[in-house]
């Protein structure tokens, strides 16, 4: 399917810079340009590239200003990337979709399925559970008995929805992902680990996606709820139990501890460590491997373990590198201190 520099510009609200007949039917990164691929540039790093790319329309911010000729149309945008990611979401959106149910799928007699649902070979959908309008489940997908599934989602092959848990509309479970596993609840005896029962469920409200291999344990009782617009890569761990606001999103390996409340529009980086029955306001952003004990306050900005806020951090990790050297200087200046209280005391 081909769209032009015209129709395309109409869609993301852009002005054409060259030729408005232009059309394309593919995309390309800007240093992989090719006839009839559409590119971006929003990281000044790449402008470079816009030079000599042979990609047929290249998106650009408003404000950007060629210092030499360009090949490509370009059309001028408010902001390129997000531009971009209407105009990717509109291609997907074009693709033929796959509707029924495979001979080869599991559905009990009891669930209940909405119109234009897949349901592809090997997928099994258990006892009274639901799978609304639309929804697309791949290959060896597992919805428990009892789980509700929105319309317009999409399970991804071998992720797993437990009995009883809430997904709600245009969500997206990536391969392997498991949402219901019980949450980590052990007592202690004498004799070992004797196992709490965890009878409560998820919910994921709408527009919620999970990345590969992410696991969102059940609550003990209750609830582990996250809220809409929340976005998990891959390997996230959420245990029983803790609450993430909407719109917060999460790096790979992000680990967050037991009846946690998360709020909303956070920005945690990779392998951030969340201790349990603690509070993260609102806006807080968390760099890569920070390890938070305790509470945090509303539009926090912090590093480290403990977290600290960026400026003192990174001017903490500069003097590192100049212990090795202060320790010497500080032996020297002992000894010194030491020969001065020696002669002082003849």
């Amino acid at each position: 399917m081909e769209f032009s520099a015209k129709q395309i510009a109409t869609f993301i609200q852009g002005e054409i810079v060259g030729d408005e007949n232009a059309t394309v039917h593919t995309f390309a990164k800007i240093e992989e340009g090719m006839p009839g691929a559409i590119s971006f540039l929003s990281n000044p790093k790449y402008t470079p590239y816009i030079y000599e790319t042979q990609s047929s329309i290249v998106l650009v911010n408003r404000d950007f200003v060629p210092e030499q000729a360009v090949k490509a149309t370009l059309i001028k945008v408010d902001n390129a990337y997000e531009s971009l990611a209407k105009l990717l979401n509109l291609y997907e959106q074009s693709k033929p979709k796959r509707i029924g149910i495979d001979p080869l799928a599991f559905v009990a007699e009891t669930a209940k399925i909405g119109k234009d649902v897949y349901i592809a070979p090997f997928a099994f959908v258990g006892d009274y559970a639901e799978v609304g309008d639309h929804t697309m489940v791949h290959p060896h997908a597992t919805i428990g008995s009892g789980a509700k599934v929105g319309n317009d989602c999409i399970i991804y092959a071998n992720a797993t929805i437990y009995h009883d848990c809430r997904i709600g509309n245009h969500c997206i479970l990536h391969a392997g992902s498991v949402i219901g596993a019980d949450g980590f609840g052990f007592a202690p005896t004498p004799q070992g680990y004797e196992k709490i029962p965890q009878i409560g469920i998820v919910i994921l409200e709408d527009n919620v996606e999970i990345g590969a291999n992410t696991c969102i344990d059940r609550a003990t009782m209750g609830a582990t709820l996250i809220h809409s617009g929340v976005k998990l890569d891959n390997l996230v761990q959420i245990a029983h139990n803790d609450e993430v606001g909407s719109h917060t999103v999460m790096a790979a390996q992000v680990g967050v501890a037991g009846s946690t409340k998360i709020g909303e529009w956070c920005m945690f980086g990779g392998q951030v460590g969340v201790a349990g029955h603690i509070h993260i306001g609102n806006k807080v952003n968390l760099g890569a491997q920070s390890g938070v004990p305790s509470s945090l306050k509303d539009g926090s900005q912090l590093i480290g373990t403990p977290p600290m806020e960026l400026k003192p951090y990174f001017k903490a990790s500069i003097a590192k590198r100049s212990l090795p050297d202060m320790q010497l200087e500080l032996r020297r200046l002992r000894k010194e201190l030491n020969e001065l209280k020696q002669l002082l005391n003849k």
